[in-house]
């Protein structure tokens, strides 16, 4: 059964940081692409970003280029998403998800139950 537990959400000002961690259970974690997907306040649920499963080739939403970085840890079977330079925009409920296969590309078919991540002062 795949589980993917993420942690690291919570309350930040404007400008500051935040790395979120899921840790993934259930699957062979080192032959699946993983991805962040998040959720605002009366928004859809949106992809935020994907790597495959070397961590080779990333993807990123443009509202979070150059200011959000995913990182695995294979070994750990845990996936990162370190948040820069944060926006009230990006206040949202952020799921850690897991790939259909070892490339992004071919989207995603599970999600954890997601962290809170509000931006503001």
């Amino acid at each position: 059964q795949v589980q993917l537990e993420e942690s690291g959400g919570g309350l930040v000002n404007p400008g500051g940081s935040l790395t979120l961690s899921c840790a993934a259970s259930g699957f062979i974690f080192s032959h699946y692409a993983m991805g962040w997907y998040r959720q605002g306040p009366g928004k859809e649920r949106e992809l935020v970003t994907g790597m495959d499963s070397t961590g080779n080739r990333k993807i990123y939403a443009d509202s979070v280029k150059g200011r959000f970085i995913i990182s695995r840890d294979n070994a750990k079977k845990t996936v990162y998403l370190q948040m820069n330079t944060l926006e009230p925009e990006d206040t949202a409920v952020y799921f850690c998800s897991r790939g259909f296969s070892s490339d992004y590309l071919r989207g995603f078919v599970s999600w954890g139950q997601g962290t809170q991540v509000t931006v503001s002062w």
